[in-house]
């Protein structure tokens, strides 16, 4: 019960107002992470979290270790592929490999920011469904198509090895002309 406190006592104020505006984000002092969005658990480091002692074994190293190739396609027609974890959402893929894919709500499903397309059918297909959460957030989206998402949305997983996204011209934000954020 103590090590269920000490946990607890970890999460940060903004996680917490996070949580009462219902986005379901949780994020500790220490810098990790679980956002859950809709049906998605989104672990943003892949460092164990446990409120039980260890028993030894090493499943969550397996996890790390498999992942899919991805591709990138920037505003300029520019690839970059990387290989992503499998359970890691694109946007925290995207961060991690210095692709510009804003993400200005930090994936807690509250903006367009994220948008990716995902070129090929076969692979938006394998998806889940988006959920009207995402729906609402993808109308304000910039150069929307038939097979966009969002990359907070989009979670690796075996079936999607080999997919290619393409990030819009532009995204609808209410920063500064001419502000680059930076990822968090």
């Amino acid at each position: 019960m103590n090590i269920l406190k000490s946990r607890l006592a970890q999460v940060s104020s903004s996680a917490i107002i996070e949580l009462i505006r219902g986005r379901f984000s949780i994020v500790s002092r220490s810098g990790y992470s679980v956002g859950v969005c809709s049906r998605h658990v989104q672990p943003s480091r892949y460092l164990p979290f446990s409120t039980s002692s260890g028993n030894g074994s090493n499943e969550e190293g397996t996890q790390q270790k498999e992942t899919i190739s991805v591709t990138f396609v920037d505003k300029d027609g520019e690839e970059k592929h990387i290989n992503v974890p499998v359970g890691m959402s694109m946007l925290e893929a995207a961060h991690e490999n210095d692709i510009e894919l804003e993400g200005a709500c930090e994936g807690s499903l509250a903006c367009s920011t994220c948008h990716v397309i995902v070129m090929d059918i076969k692979y938006y297909n394998k998806l889940e469904d988006p959920t009207d959460e995402e729906n609402d957030m993808l109308d304000l989206a910039f150069g929307l198509t038939e097979t966009s998402r969002l990359g907070c949305q989009v979670i690796a997983k075996p079936e999607l090895d080999g997919i290619r996204l393409v990030l819009p011209s532009a995204t609808r934000n209410f920063a500064v002309d001419g502000y680059i954020p930076k990822p968090h």
